[in-house]
């Protein structure tokens, strides 16, 4: 049976099209892996040829009465100490040791120069041998960051394919209300999300000389369907006497409103703090907060970088951990310096009340509930240090009344050491407020107060509460 149904899902030409983009992506991913693999040592053949180039310098290029002793008939000994200087030249660096020195000085007349000869082609190959792991590194990325994509063209379009169906009586019914209304359906598509939720997209135009409200054809259309549908987040406003595809959705639950307080180190009016609220498909709410490293517009440069490339990636509709990973390996490879930023990501779903925690070096998050202040740590790195990073993810289930609150190191540093979370708590806990502006505010107000002190690092800090509808 299970066989039978994948063999449907490929009678589709279009999933057969994106299958076939999807598994070229893939085959170029293994041919990025499969190329020159990573080497940490100098392999037989490149040790040979740096002797040849040293002995080009030092023996074929002068009068030196040994030369046709030292590269014939005890070629090996002379490649013997050549092999030993580059084995010791990691231990003590240029300074070898005095054994090897005097070894050397007994068995060649131009020892100093073929020493110098030595180490500078050493560190010629060595700089050579680095690139060419970096680059091997580079490929791996880039080869991981194909095969993340190819999953996600695979996944969505079975996604799609398999939410997509149609219903006549429904279609008809909605075009002979819609009519009623002066409204004429063109088109219409239905479509089950994977969350079992309607959307309904329609080609419509009004009547001549009207315009009709998204928002009542919307209601419309629920009514139709048996179910509470508004227009899809940023949808036009009104429909006029020009075709259109306006898209409808089942309303979510629950709703979420957030605020913010903020100070730069010093008192400094720039922070290198960003954070990102938006509203994404499916429902879902996203907010992000990105600690640069250091402070000032350098810091904000990079924390505000991390999170655009963050917000356009989620709303393409790359999951949170796909997205990070995708940032990480673009951030980690495409420089020399390492500069990094942490990532603090809450994902709100407000059709089901629950929200999901990503932390790439964050700091800790708090979730104030009717009994009591959770928390939420992580002990992973920020994005941008190292190629494979470790993300940590928690998913609570949040009730109406719930507020999240998140906050940048500098928050949490403030405070004494060995005091933060539980004072954290305390001044969560003691706020009695409702609204998140206000509530973040305070927060930052009694932080400021303990500390006594002008910040000493940029200090952000995030309420979000959530409410049923």
């Amino acid at each position: 049976m299970e066989a039978v149904k994948e063999k449907e899902t490929f009678l589709n030409p279009y999933v057969i099209q994106m299958d076939k983009f999807a598994d070229s992506l893939v085959h170029l991913s293994n041919t990025f892996v499969q190329l020159e693999p990573y080497r940490g040592t100098f392999s037989k053949e490149e040790i040979e040829e740096m002797f040849q180039r040293t002995t080009d310098r030092v023996c074929r290029g002068c009068e030196c009465e040994r030369r046709e002793e030292c590269l014939g008939e005890k070629k090996i000994d002379t490649y013997q100490i050549f092999y030993e200087i580059l084995c010791k030249v990691e231990e003590y660096g240029a300074e070898l040791n005095v054994e090897l020195k005097r070894k050397l000085k007994r068995q060649c007349l131009l020892a100093p120069r073929f020493l110098r000869e030595a180490l500078e082609v050493f560190e010629g190959g060595k700089q050579v041998l680095m690139w060419n792991q970096k680059i091997v590194r580079n490929r791996e990325g880039y080869a991981g960051q194909l095969m993340s994509l190819a999953g996600m063209i695979k996944g969505a379009t079975r996604e799609l394919d398999a939410g997509i169906f149609t219903d006549d009586h429904l279609e008809k019914r909605i075009k002979s209300q819609l009519r009623k209304s002066g409204v004429r359906m063109l088109s219409v598509v239905f479509y089950m999300t994977s969350q079992g939720k309607y959307e309904i997209h329609l080609t419509v135009k009004a009547g001549k000389g009207q315009l009709i409200a998204t928002k009542e054809m919307a209601a419309l259309v629920g009514r139709c369907v048996g179910r509470t549908m508004v227009p899809e987040q940023g949808e036009r406003p009104v429909v006029g006497e020009e075709y259109c595809s306006i898209a409808c959705v089942e309303s979510a639950r629950f709703h979420t409103l957030q605020g913010v307080a903020k100070i730069g180190k010093g008192c400094d009016k720039i922070s290198g703090d960003t954070f990102l609220m938006t509203d994404l498909p499916g429902g879902k709410k996203g907010i992000a907060l990105s600690d640069g490293m250091g402070s000032g517009e350098a810091a904000l440069q990079e924390s505000k970088m991390v999170v655009e490339m963050l917000e356009e990636l989620l709303e393409a509709g790359f999951p949170v951990k796909t997205a990070i990973q995708m940032m990480n390996t673009a951030l980690a490879i495409g420089r020399e310096e390492v500069r990094f930023s942490t990532i603090d990501v809450s994902m709100f779903d407000l059709y089901t009340g629950t929200c999901e925690f990503v932390k790439a070096g964050a700091s800790v998050t708090f979730v104030k509930r009717a009994e009591g202040v959770e928390k939420i740590t992580s002990s992973t790195l920020p994005i941008g240090v190292l190629q494979e990073l470790e993300i940590d993810s928690q998913t609570l289930k949040l009730e109406s009344g719930d507020f999240v609150i998140m906050v940048t190191d500098g928050v949490m540093d403030a405070l004494p050491v060995g005091e933060q979370e539980e004072l954290m708590k305390q001044f969560i806990w003691e706020a009695g407020m409702v609204n998140p502006k206000e509530f973040a505010h305070h927060i930052l107000g009694r932080v400021l107060e303990v500390s006594g002190e002008v910040p000493s690092d940029d200090m952000t800090v995030i309420a979000v509460g959530i409410w049923n509808l």
